[in-house]
């Protein structure tokens, strides 16, 4: 008997041509991962102009078709749209680990986007999640560095990784993300 895939979820950032940018993210993950994983990488509606309720909606939709210990990653915009969808949908899906990569932090200007910003008990509201990782690359030209350290103040229990010398697209390698999954705990 074949033991079953881990499902992982993986959400695109934002903008035009993201799809197509972060699919290169989505098979360096693929690859790293290797058979035992299926990575589900579905396009975003509206990538040029995003809308919250819209990625919220088929965010959850996907979760909700991966079934039990999901695994759940997204990129820059997607990753703050994922975070925010986690905090306040209705998800029945029991989530595994969720991965956060070159996520911009809402809240300061000029990063103002009130849909996803996060509420103040954000880390309370998270607290089922068992594993939550942060990676961000220092010469990230896209979203500024000190992101990283938000999120690392607002979520004292998640790993933070900063990546030396990685931009916003992690060189297209996703290695160490991969690395992560694989050490997740079975519940």
């Amino acid at each position: 008997m074949k033991p079953m895939k881990k499902h992982v979820l993986f959400i695109q950032g934002g903008g035009e041509g993201a799809y197509d940018a972060d699919a290169l993210l989505a098979a360096s993950l693929r690859d790293a991962l290797g058979s035992s994983y299926e990575v589900h990488y579905p396009k975003m509606p509206n990538e040029d102009e995003p809308e919250y309720a819209v990625w919220k909606d088929r965010i959850t939709s996907e979760i909700a078709a991966l079934g039990s210990d999901a695994i759940v990653v997204g990129h820059s915009l997607g990753g703050s749209v994922l975070l925010k969808v986690l905090a306040e949908a209705r998800i029945d899906t029991t989530i595994a680990g969720a991965f956060l990569i070159a996520t911009p932090h809402f809240g300061k200007e000029p990063w103002i986007w009130p849909d996803v910003q996060l509420p103040e008990d954000v880390a309370t509201r998270l607290a089922n999640i068992p594993r939550l990782f942060f990676y961000h690359g220092d010469d990230d030209e896209g979203v500024p560095f000190e992101h990283l350290h938000r999120y690392a103040k607002k979520f004292p229990r998640a790993t933070v990784r900063a990546l030396k010398g990685r931009d916003h697209q992690l060189g297209n390698d996703l290695s160490d993300v991969a690395a992560d999954i694989r050490h997740l705990e079975p519940r």
